[in-house]
């Protein structure tokens, strides 16, 4: 007698969606980060959390709506992450960070603080990134870049389009180098075009006395000019430095 064989069902796309979105929320809406967010609905900063903009490995980035039907960006940094402790060098050298604790989601608070400061300087400096809104825990609230509630696209999927653009972001960086500022992670994933290119990622920003400082500007300079002459869009690392640095 032949043996009958029980027939799997596949899994639908309906299936994996929600198996993806499970995921995405028991990464980020941990109890202590939803009571963040429930205190910022009820104090009225908040109205609804719509869709996510952006997920990467230590923050999700949604777009939020205020009680005015203003559209905000929502940061989250996620608490349950071992990449922070990878990246305490950008803290343990940064000397408005010399007393945080080193519990977990401390660090994770404390990147979040980080990059919030580092928006407030680039806010003061002109530089073209997003506007800082608020800082509770591990959650940041910044101006939304986008058009008609939609997200700029960043630069690595547009790809450059002149020299111009280049030469925005330099200036920029050397703003930020004016304000006392390194961004210490710039690439063509961490700019979003609108009329102008917009750096952001700013949490692990340095200020110039971190001790790598320098360092890290150089691999800025060094990942951006390289970038852009893939594209046929040359200028030269020193002098670009140079520029910054005047």
């Amino acid at each position: 007698m032949a043996r009958k064989v029980s027939k799997r069902k596949r899994p639908s796309k309906d299936d994996f969606l929600l198996k993806e979105r499970f995921k995405l929320e028991s990464e980020v809406f941990d109890r202590q980060t939803l009571l963040a967010l429930s205190k910022l609905i009820g104090k009225g900063i908040l109205s609804t959390i719509d869709y996510p903009v952006s997920t990467g490995k230590e923050a999700n980035v949604f777009r939020a709506t205020t009680p005015s039907g203003s559209f905000i960006a929502v940061k989250i940094y996620k608490i349950e992450t071992t990449h922070f402790m990878r990246r305490k060098e950008y803290l343990e050298g940064d000397p408005r960070f010399k007393k945080f604790r080193r519990t977990e989601r401390d660090l994770v608070s404390a990147f979040a603080q980080k990059e919030f400061k580092n928006l407030q300087i680039c806010e003061r400096a002109k530089v073209h990134a997003p506007q800082p809104l608020l800082q509770e825990k591990n959650i940041l609230l910044m101006e939304f870049l986008g058009e008609e509630g939609y997200p700029y696209s960043q630069l690595n999927v547009l790809g450059p389009e002149s020299i111009s653009q280049l030469k925005s972001i330099l200036l920029d960086m050397r703003r930020m180098y004016r304000a006392g500022l390194v961004h210490a992670d710039i690439s063509e994933y961490n700019i979003l075009v609108g009329p102008k290119p917009y750096l952001i990622d700013f949490g692990q920003g340095v200020v110039l006395s971190h001790p790598s400082a320098e360092k890290y500007l150089e691999r800025d300079v060094c990942n951006i000019v390289n970038y852009f002459a893939k594209f046929g869009f040359k200028m030269g690392m020193e002098e670009s430095l140079e520029y910054i640095k005047s």
